[in-house]
């Protein structure tokens, strides 16, 4: 017998070979008429046409008491590379949100929406109603590539139009071809053969897939954290290539180490008739490498970390038929939003309005909902969803611009002006109370931390410092928490494990400084680094520079050497 046999499959690699290229029962959950839920295997596959089984965890226990089953619903995710949106595609969002969903919309880190709190019996509505205005959650979620992102920028030049027009052709590119969503959702006739996956292979992924596109000097994509980024190079305002990255990902779990969040390797430059050859290329890699035993090390950088960066981009080449050129000089200023009016380069305006978290609701005064209902009503240009889940409402012509503004006052949009730049910059998930993943709360607690926080930086005179701080529910790193000044990453309710030293350009990983603090704890920790920063920090110097420097904080580990 040998010592050392072949490790087992995990179980959704099994689901996915059993599913008839992502059918599974589907059809078969979604007519049951007994359950608000749908079969085990299905909430796996249900992934891959974009949705999430969840249920309400402030009710659990009551409906547990009951009797009851948990009370189900579906988050519902769209497909929108690089996050630009028609107002007529706003419209027919807002109006399933009100109608199917829970009455708000979500702008995610990766530039989409989301919807929550979908019922079962209305999911097919809901997804139908999205394909009126060509929109589809098609690989929203799931083992395969997910929305592309793109610096969503509308001001600088032309050049950042071809690039979106790249993050667009490459979203295409990677779609699964299976015809199973269009079979379920949108009840299209079943043609025989044409389903192969080229790209993907009959089980697809063995883990998710993240790509984006950036341009500099804004990272506000976060390339560093994508299993595959590019970086536009632009000479004379033409595009002329990309600098091509691999094995980045913020994903971790408590008390593993063999976890852990890992910053992308740019690995050479290729030119824009070859991104799309490039980019399928380090996904089929990953489909034949990847680890498929074990799913908390499935993730490309897991690949990479284990047979080298020298073995990845020896064995990419190898399927290319040709070497990727040097890498390109860049250079990142930071990775947030330019808040306020900016006027583009054809002489239109661009709006960029914060929301808190990404959440577009009616709350009090605050009639985010109905005023971005109402300005899409007049809107000639496009909406643009940020990496940083704020939202840019772009193309506004100047006789238009007092109109906006008005409707934009009107319904409490103009909030930013009002918020202080750690309110703004902030990111949090969705974590409590639909997030099944989530130990302790995000976007809830963010209002209520950022004020505690911005007190403490106001009695240490730095009240309106430009520090960028994070919060998830649990480690799995959905708002790119390793990547800031300060994160506050879920470990129980009410208590966080507390990290620090990020950079404002995305390109330095944090560490961690607290572990399992409550927030008396996380005030304790920073209020002595906020008096010290004002006493000590470098003309110029950011809160996340400073904690390195100063050795509040271990710079990060220099690369091992790979290959």
């Amino acid at each position: 017998m040998s010592k050392n046999p072949t490790p087992a499959l995990s179980e959704v690699e099994h689901i996915k070979a059993r599913s008839n290229r992502l059918r599974g029962t589907l059809a078969e959950s979604l007519a049951d008429p007994l359950t608000g839920a749908i079969a085990p295997a299905d909430t796996q596959l249900i992934k891959f046409h974009g949705s999430y089984q969840q249920d309400d965890r402030d009710l659990r226990e009551e409906r547990r008491q009951q009797k009851l089953e948990p009370a189900y619903s579906f988050m519902l995710r769209t497909r929108l590379p690089g996050g630009v949106c028609t107002p007529k595609q706003w419209l027919v969002l807002d109006e399933l949100a009100r109608t199917y969903a829970n009455g708000t919309l979500r702008l995610t880190t990766r530039q989409a929406f989301q919807l929550h709190g979908v019922l079962k019996g209305d999911m097919k509505r809901t997804i139908q109603g999205m394909s009126t205005v060509l929109l589809d959650s098609i690989a929203a979620c799931g083992d395969v590539n997910r929305n592309v992102m793109c610096n969503p920028n509308p001001v600088d030049s032309r050049a950042h139009e071809v690039v979106h027009q790249w993050a667009v052709r490459l979203s295409e590119h990677l779609l699964p071809k299976t015809q199973a969503y269009y079979e379920i959702w949108l009840d299209k006739e079943k043609v025989a053969g044409g389903e192969e996956e080229p790209i993907y292979g009959p089980t697809y992924l063995p883990r998710k897939f993240k790509a984006g596109i950036t341009v500099p000097p804004l990272n506000d994509v976060d390339v560093f954290s994508q299993d595959l980024g590019f970086i536009a190079i632009i000479e004379a305002g033409e595009l002329i290539g990309f600098n091509v990255l691999v094995g980045g990902g913020m994903g971790a779990s408590h008390g593993d180490n063999a976890t852990f969040p890992r910053l992308a390797d740019v690995i050479g430059f290729c030119r824009p008739e070859q991104l799309l050859e490039v980019a399928e290329n380090v996904v089929k890699v990953q489909r034949d490498h990847g680890d498929r035993t074990n799913r908390k090390h499935a993730r490309l950088k897991y690949t990479i970390e284990d047979r080298g960066i020298a073995w990845f981009v020896s064995e990419l080449e190898k399927r290319l038929g040709y070497a990727l050129q040097p890498a390109h000089a860049f250079a990142f200023e930071h990775n947030g939003d330019r808040f306020g009016w900016l006027q583009g380069h054809d002489g239109r305006w661009n709006l960029t309005i914060h929301l808190d978290s990404g959440r577009v609701a009616d709350r009090d005064e605050q009639r985010h909902l109905t005023g971005l209902r109402e300005i899409a009503r007049v809107h000639k240009g496009d909406f643009r969803l940020t990496p940083n889940q704020n939202l840019v409402i772009a193309g506004i012509p100047s006789d238009e611009r007092p109109a906006i503004e008005a409707l934009v006052k009107s319904h409490g949009l103009d909030g930013f002006l009002r918020a202080t730049p750690l309110r703004r910059n902030a990111l949090a998930c969705v974590a409590l109370p639909t997030c099944a993943l989530a130990m302790a709360e995000a976007e809830r607690y963010l209002p209520q931390v950022t004020d505690l926080l911005d007190e403490r930086l106001a009695a240490h005179g730095l009240a309106g410092e430009n520090i960028l701080l994070r919060i998830t529910g649990c480690p799995n790193g959905c708002a790119r928490p390793y990547l800031a000044e300060i994160a506050l990453v879920g470990k129980a309710p009410g208590r966080y494990n507390l990290f620090l030293g990020g950079d404002a350009r995305g390109q330095r990983l944090n560490r961690l400084y607290r572990e399992n603090i409550d927030e008396a704890g996380i005030l304790a920790a920073l209020d002595p680094l906020f008096a010290a920063f004002k006493r000590d920090r470098l003309p110029g110097e950011a809160f996340g520079d400073f904690t390195v420097r100063s050795g509040h904080v271990a710079p990060p580990p220099a690369p091992a050497a790979k290959g």
